[in-house]
């Protein structure tokens, strides 16, 4: 490995599903004031996960999902949006450390590789966003995935894997189950 980790952590439905139709994510507990209340005392390893993070790729339409949290919830981190028709001033002024990408995902992760390789500490590369994580995956560049299932059906939505060129085979590393009824289950790649 060179140094820099490519790695997913993503919520789903039972069914599949990280996100409604339309983009919704109101059925993800603590996502909507209406919704589900977020389970006291469970942050699912996202703090600790984060702290081995340096930089945040996501796509447009995450990106805009995102945006307007308060406070940002990626502060200190670069964060890099995945857009083939946005340019550097499309970004909104108030969230620091913002950069555009349009070309392919190789290209991306070879210049983080380049760049972040040689720390004294593994770098953590954060993907994020359906279609982002996708692509990431069809490159073969995720070198773990933490996925946790929410106990819920949506019956539809935007699924989390798309087609794939073939087989990703991966290795099981732990599952923990949460007293709110969250499941997670760690993985990383079987490189073949």
């Amino acid at each position: 490995m060179s140094g820099v980790s490519f790695r997913v952590f993503v919520a789903v439905s039972l069914d599949g599903f990280i996100a409604r139709p339309g983009g919704e994510l109101d059925w993800l507990p603590g996502a909507s004031p209406e919704g589900v209340p977020a389970p006291a005392d469970e942050d699912h390893g996202f703090e600790a996960f984060m702290e081995g993070v340096q930089v945040i790729v996501m796509g447009r339409a995450t990106f805009e999902t995102v945006r307007d949290f308060d406070p940002w919830p990626y502060a200190g981190r670069e964060v890099t949006v995945l857009s083939r028709t946005w340019r550097a001033p499309d970004l909104p002024a108030g969230c620091p450390d913002l950069s555009v990408h349009s070309g392919p995902v190789e290209e991306l992760a070879a210049g983080l590789r380049a760049r972040l390789s040689g720390g004294a500490q593994p770098a953590g590369v954060y993907v994020d966003g359906g279609q982002t994580v996708q692509a990431f995956l069809r490159a073969g560049l995720i070198d773990e995935l933490i996925v946790t299932r929410v106990p819920v059906l949506l019956g539809q939505g935007r699924p989390l894997f798309g087609p794939l060129d073939a087989d990703l085979h991966w290795k099981h590393r732990r599952t923990q189950a949460f007293p709110s009824g969250l499941v997670q289950s760690t993985y990383d790649r079987r490189v073949t």
